[in-house]
C-alpha cells in the first residue's frame, strides 16, 4: 500500500486529477463503500480531506465506523460531475490515526474548509482514519455519453 504522498509521488497526474474531483464543490465530497459483518458492501456519502502528507477523514461513530476498525478495506468514489462522466476510484486499507497533534491538525483543516457552514471541529469518537492506497482508477470523458472515456488504471505491483 502507499500513502498519499507516495501515490502523489509515484503518479502525480492521478493523484492530482482525483483531488481536483474529490474537490470538485470546494470540501472534499465522495462515497465510501466499507465491508458489512456479514461481507456485504456499505456506501455512504462522506468528507474525505486531503493535504500534502495525508488522505484522511473523520467518521462519526455508526456502522461505516465499526466497519472500518473490523476489516479496513475500502472504495472510494467521486461524486458524479455536473459537465461530464468524469470519476475518481480509490481502494485500499485505512489505519486509525491516533496521533493528537494529526487530529488537531486535521480537524482545523475540517473546519476551515467549511467556514462558511460554522461546523464544529470534529468530536473525539469522530475517529479519525488514513486511507493507504492499493488501486486507483481516473475516468476522462468529453461530456454526458462520451463512446471513448479514457480509463488510466494504476494498481501496486505485487510484491
Amino acid at each position: 500500500m502507499l500513502t498519499w504522498p507516495e501515490f502523489r509521488e509515484t503518479r502525480p497526474d492521478l493523484a492530482e486529477g482525483g483531488r481536483a474531483l474529490l474537490y470538485q464543490v470546494g470540501v472534499g465530497l465522495a462515497f465510501l463503500a466499507t465491508v458489512r459483518p456479514d461481507s456485504g458492501p456499505r456506501l455512504h456519502p462522506f468528507c474525505p480531506l486531503i493535504s500534502d502528507d495525508a488522505l484522511v477523514a473523520f467518521i462519526i461513530p455508526s456502522p461505516k465506523q465499526r466497519d472500518l476498525h473490523r476489516d479496513g478495506r475500502y472504495a472510494l468514489h467521486s461524486f458524479p460531475t455536473p459537465d461530464n462522466e468524469d470519476a475518481f476510484y480509490l481502494t485500499g486499507r485505512v489505519w486509525l490515526v491516533e496521533d493528537a497533534t494529526d487530529r488537531e491538525r486535521f480537524g482545523e483543516q475540517f473546519v476551515s474548509e467549511r467556514a462558511q457552514l460554522g461546523v464544529p471541529v470534529p468530536a473525539l469518537e469522530d475517529h479519525l482514519f488514513a486511507f493507504d492506497i492499493d488501486s486507483c482508477l481516473l475516468t476522462r470523458t468529453d461530456g454526458f455519453g462520451d463512446h471513448h472515456p479514457r480509463h488510466d488504471v494504476w494498481r501496486l505491483a505485487p510484491a
